[in-house]
C-alpha cells in the first residue's frame, strides 16, 4: 500500500494519518470491519464502523486509480508516446477523471473525420491556422493543400479538413473538458420527453413527458425514475448547459487573434462542442449523476435494511404462527422456542362456513395448550385481518399477545433453496408461516436467510449498480449481526456466515461440527471446528455467545484474548469472574488504569467493564406490543379525518409508507410528516417505526391511501363510492391528472417489480 495514500485518506475524512495506517495494517492482516470497531480501539484511536468503511473504501478506489495509471502508462510506452512531461503529469494526476484526461489525446481512436483529415496531409494546415490566427490568411495557405490525388478537391474542403483537426485537438483538451464539466455541474439542466407515440404506452412515466431540472439538484429519485423511462424506450433524456455559456466559456481558450485565422479557429470550436466535446462531456456527466443517484438510493436502502434487521425480538417464546388465506385456508405451524416446528396445520377460519370456523377454533385451542403458546403471529398479508379478529375472539389468556408480523418475502424464502433444505418434506405454505414466526421471535436470525433486495425496503434497487448494492447490503446486515451477536449452538449457517471472520464454508463446518458432537460447551472449542484456525477465531470469537458455557466471559462480548485481564480484575478483588458478574459493589472497586498495558487501553477497559455489568445484553430496543385500530381493517372502513395507529413500512426521498392495517399502505408525503419543513423524511422516521397518522384522503378505485403526521392536517377526498357502476365507469375512464400521490404511489410500486 502507497502510505501517500494515508495522508490523503486522512485528510479527506479528517483524521489522523496513523489512524489510516493502523487501520490499512489490520485490513492486510485479514480484519473485518466489526472486529476492528470493536476489538483494536486503541490502535485506530476509536474509529468507528463508519469510519472505518470509508478507509477501505477510499484505499480500494485508490487502488484501482494506480492500476489504471500503471495501464496507461504501459500503453503509452509501447506504444513509444511517452515522453518525461507527460509520465510527471501522470503521475500527478490525483482523480481518475484528471488521469483520463490527460490520457485523452493519446487514446486509440477509431477513424474519425480528423484522422482523415490528417491522412490528407492536412495537420501543417491545421498548425499554421492556430499558430498564424492574427497573421495567417487561410484561404492562401490552404491552396498548397488542394489535392484530387489525396481527396482534398477544393480550398473550401481542406479548411474544413483543418478545422476538423482542431476541432478534435479543443475535445482532447483537458482543461477545456475541465472547465466545460464545471459549467456542466453549475449550469447543465436534464431534460425529458416522450418519445413520439409512446405516451400511451408510457404512461406511468407521465410526469417526465416534459420535464426539465438542474442536473446538480436533481433527486436521487426523479433521476433514476428519468432513466429508467429511457431504458424502456419511453423518454429521451438530455443533460446539456446553455450552448452560448459554452462556446463562451471555450472560445477564449483557443481563439487569441482577431484575424481570418482566429475565426477559422472560432468555427473550429463551436463545431467541437456541438459534434464532440459536449456529447463527450454529457456522457460523463450522465455516469456521474447516475452514480450520485446510485450512492443516495443505496443508502437510503441501507438505512431502511438496518432499521429493519435491528427490530426488536420477541424473544424466545413457544409461537403459534399462522400464514393467513381465505379460500386455502390458514396454515399454522407450532414453533418451540428455539423456533423449530413441532406441528403443522390448516385451519378454515375466514370462511362463511359457520361449522369450519367452529372447526378452527377448537384446533387453534388445542394447539396453544397443547405446546404451550406463548405468542401469536399472524401475517400481514392477504385476510391477516380477518383473521386477527378470529384469534382475539377464541378467549385465549390475556398473556398470549396477538401480534402482525410483516410478512414481506416470506414467499420467497419459502421457495428458496435455504427453505428447502430446512424443511424438505414441507410444502411452501408451511414453510412461510415458519418463516412468520420466526420473524417474530427474532427478525435478525431470519431475515439474514433472504436476499436483502427481496424484503422491500429500497427505492429503485434493480436500477442502480447491483456490485455497489451488495457490497452496501452486506456490510449492513455483517454490522447487524456482529452488533447484536450470535448464540453459537443455535444459530443457521445463513446467520453465521456473516459473523466475523467466518463466511459460508467456515459457517457450513461450524453447524456440520455442532450436528456431530453436540452443542458446544466453550468457544475454544471452535478451534477444533476443521479449517478454523486462530485467525477466523481471533476474527469471530468475540461476536458468538454461548448461554451456559464453562467460562461465564463465553456467553459475553467479552473477546477470549481479553479473559486474562479479566481473571485478574477478579483475582485483584478476591472473588471469581462470576461473582464480577453478580456483584456490581464488586465491579465499582476497579480501577481501570490499573489494567493499562501497551496493548490494552481505557476503550477496550471500558468496554469490559460494561459488558460485565450486562454480559451478552441484546442491543435493540425492547420489544412492544402493537395493534392496529379494531373495526378499521378494510379500505372501505376509511374515512378522511380518521386518526389511526401504523407502522412504517418504507422510507424513501419523496416520504414513507405506512402499514395501518387495511391491506393497502398509505403514503405520508414528505411534506405531510411534520409542521416544520422536512427535506429528508429519514430525519424523521425509520422502518418499523410505530406513528400516528391521520387518514386525508381515500381512493379506493384507485387503491391510495393519503396519511399525514402534521397536527392539524387539510382533509381532502372522500372514500364513499360512486352512486351507480356506469358512473364508476365513466370517473376510471376520464384522464386522470397526475399529481403527486400518484406519482409517488407509482414509484413504490416500480421499486417493488
Amino acid at each position: 500500500m502507497n502510505e501517500l495514500y494515508f495522508n490523503r485518506v486522512a485528510g479527506e475524512l479528517k483524521i489522523q494519518p496513523r489512524q489510516v495506517a493502523a487501520t490499512a495494517r489490520l485490513f492486510a492482516e485479514g480484519a473485518t470491519v466489526p472486529f476492528i470497531a470493536r476489538y483494536r480501539k486503541e490502535a485506530t484511536g476509536m474509529l468507528d464502523e463508519v469510519a472505518i468503511t470509508s478507509i477501505r473504501d477510499r484505499l480500494t478506489a485508490l487502488v484501482e486509480l494506480d492500476q489504471r495509471r500503471d495501464a496507461i502508462l504501459k500503453s503509452l510506452e509501447e506504444r513509444k508516446l511517452l515522453t518525461d512531461e507527460l509520465k510527471s503529469a501522470i503521475l500527478k494526476a490525483e482523480t481518475l477523471t484528471a488521469l483520463e484526461d490527460i490520457y485523452q489525446p493519446y487514446r486509440p481512436k477509431r477513424r474519425t473525420r480528423a484522422t482523415i483529415a490528417k491522412e490528407q496531409g492536412l495537420e501543417p494546415l491545421a498548425d499554421l491556422i492556430f499558430k498564424g490566427q492574427s497573421t495567417v490568411n487561410p484561404e492562401s495557405e490552404a491552396q498548397a493543400f488542394v489535392s484530387a490525388e489525396k481527396g482534398v478537391e477544393t480550398v473550401l474542403a481542406a479548411l474544413a479538413g483543418a478545422r476538423d483537426i482542431i476541432a478534435e485537438r479543443v475535445s482532447d483538451d483537458a482543461l477545456a473538458r475541465a472547465k466545460l464539466r464545471d459549467l456542466y455541474w453549475a449550469k447543465g439542466v436534464v431534460r425529458s420527453k416522450v418519445l413520439s407515440d409512446k405516451a400511451e404506452e408510457g404512461i406511468k412515466y407521465k410526469d417526465y413527458f416534459d420535464w426539465s431540472e438542474p442536473a446538480a439538484a436533481i433527486p436521487s429519485h426523479r433521476m433514476l425514475a428519468i432513466r429508467r423511462g429511457e431504458t424502456e424506450g419511453f423518454l429521451m433524456v438530455r443533460i446539456t448547459p446553455p450552448e452560448d455559456d459554452a462556446i463562451a466559456l471555450l472560445e477564449p481558450l483557443f481563439v487569441t487573434g482577431r484575424g481570418p485565422g482566429a475565426e477559422q479557429v472560432r468555427l473550429a470550436v463551436q463545431d467541437s462542442f456541438k459534434r464532440l466535446l459536449g456529447f463527450a462531456i454529457e456522457a460523463e456527466i450522465r455516469i456521474e449523476s447516475k452514480k450520485r443517484a446510485d450512492a443516495e438510493a443505496i443508502r437510503v436502502f441501507s438505512e431502511n435494511l438496518r432499521e429493519l434487521l435491528l427490530t426488536s425480538p420477541l424473544g424466545q417464546k413457544n409461537v403459534l404462527a399462522i400464514d393467513p388465506g381465505f379460500r386455502t385456508g390458514c396454515k399454522v405451524v407450532c414453533l418451540d422456542r428455539q423456533g423449530k416446528m413441532l406441528h403443522h396445520d390448516v385451519v378454515y377460519a375466514t370462511t362463511s362456513s359457520a361449522s369450519q370456523i367452529r372447526e378452527a377454533a377448537e384446533a387453534v385451542r388445542s394447539m396453544v395448550k397443547k405446546y404451550n403458546i406463548e405468542a401469536v403471529a399472524i401475517g400481514n398479508g392477504t385476510a391477516s385481518r380477518e383473521t386477527e379478529t378470529f384469534v382475539r375472539a377464541l378467549g385465549l389468556p390475556s398473556s398470549i399477545p396477538v401480534i402482525m408480523v410483516n410478512e414481506s418475502g416470506a414467499s420467497i424464502y419459502s421457495a428458496s433453496d435455504v427453505a428447502r433444505e430446512e424443511f424438505p418434506d414441507q410444502d411452501v405454505t408451511v414453510r412461510g408461516a415458519v418463516s412468520i414466526g420466526r420473524r417474530l421471535m427474532d427478525p435478525l436470525a431470519e431475515l439474514v436467510k433472504l436476499d436483502p433486495k427481496s424484503i422491500g425496503v429500497g427505492q429503485y434497487q434493480h436500477d442502480v449498480e447491483q456490485n455497489a448494492l451488495k457490497r452496501s447490503l452486506d456490510d449492513v446486515v455483517m454490522s447487524c449481526v456482529n452488533g447484536v451477536g450470535v448464540e453459537l449452538n443455535t444459530a443457521s449457517k445463513q446467520l453465521l456466515s456473516y459473523v466475523s471472520g467466518l463466511g459460508p464454508s467456515l459457517a457450513a463446518s461450524i453447524v456440520a461440527y455442532r450436528n456431530e458432537n453436540g452443542p458446544f460447551k466453550s468457544r475454544a472449542q471452535l478451534l477444533k471446528v476443521p479449517r478454523l484456525g486462530p485467525k477466523a477465531f481471533e476474527q469471530a470469537a468475540g461476536f458468538l455467545r454461548l448461554r451456559d458455557a464453562e467460562h461465564p466471559l463465553d456467553a459475553s462480548a467479552v473477546h477470549p484474548e481479553s479473559y486474562g485481564i479479566v481473571d485478574q480484575m477478579a483475582s485483584d478483588l478476591g472473588c471469581s469472574v462470576k461473582d464480577l458478574l453478580r456483584d456490581p459493589a464488586a465491579r465499582q472497586k476497579i480501577q481501570p488504569t490499573k489494567y493499562v498495558t501497551n496493548t490494552v487501553g481505557l476503550p477496550t477497559l471500558t468496554d469490559i467493564l460494561a459488558e460485565l455489568a450486562k454480559p451478552g445484553r441484546d442491543p435493540r430496543e425492547r420489544f412492544e406490543i402493537f395493534s392496529f385500530k379494531e373495526g378499521v381493517e378494510k379500505m372501505e372502513h376509511l374515512k378522511p379525518g380518521m386518526k389511526l395507529p401504523g407502522i412504517v413500512t418504507n422510507v424513501t426521498a419523496f416520504g414513507a409508507f405506512v402499514d395501518i392495517g387495511v391491506h393497502q399502505d398509505g403514503l405520508i408525503h414528505v411534506s405531510q410528516i411534520s409542521d416544520r419543513f422536512i427535506k429528508n423524511p429519514a430525519e424523521v422516521l425509520k422502518v418499523q417505526q410505530k406513528v400516528m397518522v391521520t387518514v386525508t384522503e381515500v381512493d379506493i378505485p384507485r387503491k391510495r391511501i393519503a396519511l399525514s403526521m402534521k397536527a392539524n392536517p387539510e382533509i381532502g377526498g372522500s372514500s364513499a363510492p360512486q352512486s351507480s357502476p356506469a358512473a364508476r365507469l365513466a370517473k376510471s375512464a376520464a384522464p386522470k391528472p397526475v399529481d403527486w400521490f400518484t406519482a409517488a404511489l407509482q414509484k413504490n410500486n416500480r421499486n417493488q417489480n
